[in-house]
């Protein structure tokens, strides 16, 4: 079977990732997630699950946690760690994801303007200027 990996516009990220076995078996790792889009993500760690693995996923760094549940679809070796392809397995949790996007490209806006200007944004202060500036030009779920 053939994956399309461009079937949804996808939106770039860096942002830690929690992944661990759904079946139980004893796999719990962290990734850093790069590539987020409606119909799942994609991220680097040290070990691939074999692709058709169900695993767990979370992305502790927004509040609440994002949680979901996805198959892994592909798997590629980068040098000395893995690229690991995810589709979510619940629909529901593509407006989800969007959200997640959103929140790692208002983190990487506050990053960007304490590097170039010397301001240090609060969170809130960080995600209106973002709104302000970007929103308009976010994709919206209608985009997949």
């Amino acid at each position: 079977m053939t994956v399309d990996h461009r079937k949804f516009i996808r939106h770039p990220a860096d942002i830690p990732i929690e992944f661990s076995s759904a079946d139980g078996l004893p796999m719990s790792e962290y990734g850093q997630a790069h590539d987020v889009s409606f119909g799942g993500l994609a991220f680097v760690a040290e070990h691939c699950p074999p692709p058709g693995s169900v695993i767990d996923l979370t992305i502790p760094t927004v509040s609440p946690p994002f949680q979901t549940r996805g198959v892994v679809v592909w798997c590629r070796c980068l040098a000395e760690r893995y690229e690991i392809g995810v589709r979510f397995l619940a629909s529901s949790d593509a407006f989800k994801a969007r959200m997640v996007e959103q929140v790692c490209h208002i983190e990487q806006y506050k990053r960007d303007v304490l590097v170039r200007e010397g301001r240090k944004l609060t969170p809130a202060a960080a995600a209106r200027e973002w709104i302000s500036k970007y929103a308009e030009r976010f994709p919206g779920a209608d985009a997949a």
